[in-house]
């Protein structure tokens, strides 16, 4: 199960579950004491309905009943919610016993929780699972697997995979590795994947040699894709633990990434939060800007261009427009006197840079329509470089691992002085050691530097 799923479908359903519970047994309380009101002592009363959520916290966390439920068909969703009723209603008048609280139980109120809360968390469970289908399968979420097996295996491999795995995975290619000899052959096959979006790679070559796939590995790891193995293999450079995968497979997973998926999750809440108070600045900004952009150069006051995000994922990126309308036609012309070595493109004094655009470049006030992106999830507050389409079609895998996060509005590169670096391989060492190094405290204080560079106009041109 894709480890980010199986943790949403965790804390959602637990949530979902404790709520149903609560309801139910303030329903039942309600029904059964709508007039007397001789709840005998009520503290105990409702201390039976701690009881049940603690309960359910054991059972969601410990036993992990939740984990099939996209797999589950209406019958099976109501037998399992029957099953999971009776283990809570058993569990709790255990403990209510041994705590001696049983002369306060009110049988009928017991009698209807039971029922009530069996059709309220049926029904909550299909809209539940209807929304997390619906979640479950935004391209930003979803995980796009590559398939590696050999040729006699490649049906009988892919069909199982869509068939244990749950819907937060999307195979988007298989490769055959039957006629992959030599280094070369290698080498092809990764070149051909540098430009495919995917996030993730599942090898399955049962009887095949360990060393034989190893040239093929070393190529995702060097593009940062997170590569599940079906045999044990040592690799050095890369996080190795042993986990299930789509379903029951048993894998090896190596991956240079180190960060869990609490933590990203961490990251995309204060992404959300930024984004949403960036977009009430820029909205402010815009008021005053928007005449001045228009005044100074006919055009649209926003400036939008396709970039490469998250393992080669295409979005559209937004800024304030600080050129001219004709910028990316002329942009020929002046290649020869690009300042940056490597695949990357600035110059001083660019000529297609408006005299407002130049303000707002000095002050960064045209990057603030990205926390638009930011809020969309196709960018994160800090994070790497998103690079154009162009200098994307010219990566190799060692380029191609500044994508294995996604790209931030500010990082390492922006607080590193980037005026003064002008090779695009500095810039790729910069985003990988952030990528290397990543730590929700790392974000902090690159934000924090972020703030001191814009107020000190330091860096940017």
């Amino acid at each position: 199960m894709n480890p980010k799923s199986k943790i949403v479908k965790t804390y959602v359903l637990w949530i979902v579950d404790m709520l149903c519970i609560i309801a139910s047994y303030l329903i039942a309380t309600q029904w059964r004491y709508a007039v007397a009101r001789d709840y005998g002592n009520r503290t105990f009363h409702y201390l039976v309905m701690v009881v049940m959520l603690m309960v359910c916290t054991v059972v969601n966390f410990f036993q992990d009943w939740n984990s099939t439920i996209l797999k589950r068909g209406y019958g099976r969703e109501l037998v399992a919610i029957l099953k999971f009723n009776l283990i809570l209603v058993v569990s709790t008048l255990v403990i209510v016993f041994f705590a001696q609280w049983a002369y306060i139980l009110s049988r009928i109120v017991i009698a209807n929780f039971v029922w009530i809360n069996v059709c309220m968390m049926y029904v909550a469970h299909l809209i539940v699972k209807k929304l997390l289908k619906r979640y479950l399968s935004d391209d930003k979420v979803t995980s796009k697997i590559v398939i590696v097996t050999r040729r006699d295996k490649q049906e009988e491999t892919i069909a199982a995979f869509h068939k244990r795995s749950d819907e937060a995975y999307q195979v988007v290619g298989s490769i055959t590795v039957d006629d992959l000899k030599t280094k070369d052959d290698f080498k092809n096959v990764i070149e051909k994947l540098v430009q495919v979006p995917f996030d993730e790679v599942f090898i399955n070559t049962p009887g095949m040699a360990q060393q034989d796939l190893r040239p093929l590995i070393d190529g995702f790891l060097e593009m940062g894709v997170t590569t599940h193995y079906n045999i044990g293999l040592e690799e050095e450079g890369a996080v190795t633990r042993v986990e299930t995968f789509a379903g029951d497979y048993t894998v090896i997973t190596y991956s240079r990434f180190k960060a869990s998926v609490k933590k990203l999750m961490v990251k995309r809440l204060f992404d959300i939060i930024g984004g949403i108070v960036g977009l009430i600045l820029t909205g402010i900004i815009t008021i005053f800007l928007a005449p001045a952009i228009k005044i100074d150069s006919p055009g649209p006051v926003f400036f939008s261009q396709t970039r490469v995000g998250k393992n080669g994922r295409r979005f559209k990126i937004y800024k304030f427009r600080s050129m001219y309308k004709d910028a990316e036609a002329r942009l020929k012309d002046l290649e020869s006197k690009n300042e940056v070595s490597g695949l990357m493109f600035k110059m001083d004094d660019d000529p297609r840079v408006t005299k407002v655009g130049k303000f707002i470049r000095k002050t960064s006030l045209d990057e603030f329509p990205q926390f638009l992106n930011v809020l969309k999830g196709d960018m994160s507050l800090v994070g790497t470089r998103p690079p154009t389409e162009k200098e994307f079609e010219q990566y190799n895998e060692h380029y191609r691992r500044r994508l294995s996060m996604t790209p931030g509005l500010t990082g390492m590169w922006q607080v590193s002085g980037r005026s003064d670096i002008t090779d695009f391989d500095e810039v790729v060492k910069l985003d990988l050691s952030y990528i290397d190094h990543w730590s929700l405290s790392l974000d902090f204080k690159i934000l924090l530097k972020t703030v001191a560079v814009v107020f000190r106009h330091k860096g940017a041109k």
